[in-house]
């Protein structure tokens, strides 16, 4: 019985571990000012199911200084590697540092790569996304008002800021959308275009459709918070097939406030409000979607469908915690029958 016990144990034992995930494994840090130093932070999570320990962070040379969580890091969570580069050398540069942990007993090497420079070029007003070797001039696109067999395009602008080619390439693309990139290969301190082309027959549902695709740093990037891109399509219901009769006696969407001023959140806060909908015209009116662009707000309505003349309460909540990661502007989308006002969006005006 004993050992029989102890054979089952085993496979639990092996398979409770910590796991060392970082978000990335070489960052690219683009122009240094000489002399000046370079502050580079590795992010990483515990994805394993003990706590991570890290016995050691060597640096490669004494051109770098290293600051890392001295104590255990609990399963699930976040932690960083903060290392600070002098900068004391002109010219390109590759240095790592090697990391020891429980997790296994091979040791994990990040690493950051750039160039030390007597002059910086700045891109940061055009191009004010920084991802190290590039920088892009946003980090969100918005297709609006798309009918069903549109296929519109978005220009992403970006410029490599290394002293090697750069070949861009965007992962997880969602079928509905293609990528073109001109150039394909973008010169050292020149600027490239990626063409992005909706296929709205790929559309999954009507209203608010999103996704993240992720722009590749270099050859074997992972997806992160950093290189992320949020992409929006908002699909509209097609009245086409309706005759001039049926439109009169279409439903009317009213709202009571399309812009809501929610002033000024503590870092913790949240603050509702409460938009009324009413049906104006002589048919039940149907609010198929109710839809935010992002985390920072939250809405909750009662009454999805209203008779004429009838009225319904939208609830809208800011979260004050989600205000900086957000990408995008605060809104709330509505997609309704009513041929006139298929789409209503009401603007949130919200500060942390």
């Amino acid at each position: 019985m004993t050992l029989i016990f102890l054979y089952l144990m085993i496979p639990l034992v092996m398979w409770s571990q910590p796991r060392f995930v970082p978000d990335a494994d070489i960052i690219k840090v683009g122009e240094v000012m000489f002399q000046r130093p370079k502050i580079v932070t590795f992010g990483f999570i515990n994805k394993g199911d003990r706590p991570l320990i890290l016995h050691e962070v060597r640096p490669s040379c004494g051109c770098l200084a290293v600051d890392y969580p001295q104590e255990p890091v609990a399963a699930g969570e976040r932690a960083q590697i903060r290392v600070i580069f002098d900068a004391g050398l002109l010219g390109t540069f590759y240095k790592d540092v090697e990391i020891l942990t429980n997790a296994s007993d091979k040791p994990i090497y990040l690493a950051l790569q750039g160039c030390v420079v007597t002059e910086v070029h700045d891109f940061s007003g055009d191009y004010p996304i920084d991802l190290g070797n590039v920088r892009m001039e946003t980090n969100y696109l918005e297709f609006d008002n798309v009918n069903k067999g549109d296929h519109p395009v978005a220009e992403l602008r970006l410029v490599n800021t290394e002293h090697t080619v750069y070949h861009p390439e965007l992962m997880h693309l969602p079928p509905y959308l293609t990528a073109e990139y001109i150039p394909e290969s973008i010169p050292a301190g020149q600027e490239g275009i990626i063409r992005l082309t909706l296929n709205s027959e790929e559309l999954p549902m009507l209203g608010l459709n999103q996704t993240s695709v992720y722009l590749a740093r270099y050859m074997g990037d992972k997806v992160g918070d950093a290189n992320e891109i949020l992409v929006s399509a908002v699909l509209l219901p097609d009245f086409s097939q309706l005759g001039d009769e049926q439109r009169d006696k279409a439903p009317k969407l009213i709202v009571s406030e399309h812009n809501v001023d929610m002033g000024s959140l503590g870092p913790k806060q949240k603050k509702t409000v409460i938009v009324s909908l009413r049906n104006a015209g002589e048919s039940p009116l149907h609010i198929h979607q109710v839809q935010v662009f992002n985390k920072a707000i939250s809405v909750s309505l009662g009454n999805r469908t209203l008779k004429p003349g009838k009225s319904s309460k939208l609830k809208i909540t800011a979260h004050a915690q989600y205000l900086k990661s957000a990408k995008n502007r605060p809104r709330v989308l509505l997609i309704s029958d009513d041929p006139e006002h298929a789409k209503e969006v009401i603007n949130i005006e919200v500060e942390e």
